[in-house]
């Protein structure tokens, strides 16, 4: 199912940019924008990646799953999912962009 490789796509996604901050010092820092000058840019790319991980598990694989009949839905509510999970999906195509700019931008840059 693709759907898994996107969710775990997303997970991990969240998981290693936590790990390499937390191992460099300065998750804290990058997460409450309090920290100096590309510090804050990586902050905003780890929150493009949560809100990108938020959607894909909670409003995207839901909807999903009642469009693919993987859970009982009526008819409306299978009418009603599609644009949810359309909508949500391209927000996260738009916010991806700016997701690999910050990731980019912050070790390129200089401080």
């Amino acid at each position: 199912n693709v759907f898994f490789f996107f969710r775990y796509g997303a997970l991990l996604t969240v998981v290693t940019g936590l790990v390499i901050t937390i191992n460099a010092g300065y998750a804290h820092q990058a997460l409450t924008f309090s920290g100096e000058g590309n510090v804050n840019l990586i902050g905003v790319g780890m929150w493009m990646a949560l809100i990108m991980a938020f959607n894909v598990w909670f409003i995207i694989w839901p909807a999903q799953k009642k469009i693919l009949g993987l859970v009982d839905a009526t008819a409306e509510e299978k009418v009603a999912a599609a644009p949810k999970a359309l909508y949500a999906s391209r927000f996260n195509t738009m916010f991806s962009i700016g997701m690999l700019y910050c990731m980019v931008a912050q070790q390129n840059a200089p401080i």
